[in-house]
């Protein structure tokens, strides 16, 4: 289980559940304490489903109010805004608050402006909306007059409108460029394009690339992989997720027929997490909590692999040793059946929470 923060544990039920305005769109209603209610609330809240069309379900919904567990007045940090799915909820309890929302994904963090800039009015919620990665959250804080956050929310797993779209380049399940930034603007620094994913496949040395996949894909046919993908660049550049899927399923041979998951799941997995700069910004992100949490803050990150809930749980564990924090949960929250039964994809999730303070 899990430790909830806000609110008394004895107040009349129909009151802890009283019925605040709807977050989501249609006929919704959203439950202030969700992460409390029983298996049928009385408002009848469901988190999981929502009406309007914003291309991507929040994930551990539930999980994530109840350790955040959001009051009014508050200062909210979202370092993964997405499509607003979490804000939307987390908005109507925090009358009088700010939330401050990040984003790498200019197109996701333009539409859940759009989203949220009127629940956030309608709640006297000062809003600001970033177009920025979470490893620059502290720069960000800075720029909209924040010195802490009582609440901080990393999802670090991709919006579905991503994932679903071929343009992107982030599955193989429909054939599209081989692209995978999350930010296609130029870099500021130097004017130039981040490189993509062909990119890497078609200049990286062999081992180089090897090195890649194993480290951030966890692949165990890493090299054999790699040989393929430097053998068949030198006829035609792969630029495509349907090419470098057959490449990766030719690699494997025979194994394919027997692997669990797709031959190139875990290749894809390492081109993603090395083109967007995912574990240096994760590290980056952790490192900054100190900064970040105000005294008594809290701070859930939800993670979808090992590479990402490793660091985690470790720095979590290393602050509550140290003195500085309490982590409010020992092993990660998870989806339960009726959200795995809503939205498959929250099978992966795992969710950690920390308290700032001794």
């Amino acid at each position: 289980g899990f430790t909830g923060l806000g609110g008394e544990q004895t107040e009349d039920l129909a009151q802890q559940h009283r019925v605040v305005a709807d977050g989501f769109g249609g006929n919704q209603t959203t439950c202030p304490r969700p992460a409390r209610c029983p298996a049928r609330c009385p408002n009848g809240y469901n988190p999981l489903m929502t009406t309007e069309p914003v291309g991507h379900h929040p994930v551990l919904l539930r999980q994530v109010l109840g350790l955040l567990a959001p009051q009014p007045g508050e200062t909210v940090v979202d370092a993964t805004l997405g499509r607003g799915g979490h804000a939307a909820a987390v908005l109507p309890l925090i009358p009088g608050g700010r939330y401050l929302g990040t984003d790498a994904d200019a197109d996701n963090a333009a539409f859940a402006r759009s989203r949220l800039e009127p629940l956030a009015a309608q709640h006297g919620v000062t809003l600001t909306v970033v177009h920025q990665n979470f490893a620059g959250l502290r720069t960000a804080m800075d720029a909209a007059g924040l010195d802490h956050a009582d609440a901080l929310l990393a999802d670090l797993g991709f919006a579905s409108n991503q994932v679903d779209d071929p343009g992107r380049g982030l599955s193989f399940q429909g054939d599209g460029p081989l692209d995978m930034r999350l930010d296609a603007s130029p870099d500021p620094a130097t004017g130039r394009d981040a490189p993509t994913a062909a990119d890497l496949l078609q200049t990286l040395p062999e081992r180089e690339l090897a090195d890649l996949i194993y480290r951030f894909g966890e692949e165990r046919l890493s090299r054999r992989i790699a040989r393929w993908i430097v053998e068949h660049r030198g006829d035609a550049p792969i630029r495509t997720t349907a090419q470098l899927a057959d490449l990766c399923r030719r690699a494997y041979g025979p194994a394919a027929h027997r692997a669990k998951i797709h031959p190139a799941t875990r290749t894809f997995q390492a081109l993603r997490i090395a083109v967007n700069g995912e574990l240096d910004a994760l590290d980056s992100l952790l490192r900054a909590l100190p900064g970040v949490l105000a005294p008594g803050g809290r701070a859930a990150v939800i993670s979808f692999h090992s590479l990402e809930d490793r660091p985690v749980k470790q720095t979590f564990l290393r602050y509550q040793q140290d003195g500085h924090a309490q982590r409010l949960t020992r092993k990660p929250l998870t989806a339960e059946p009726d959200e795995l039964a809503a939205n498959p994809r929250s099978r992966s999730a795992k969710l950690r929470g920390l308290r700032w303070g001794p």
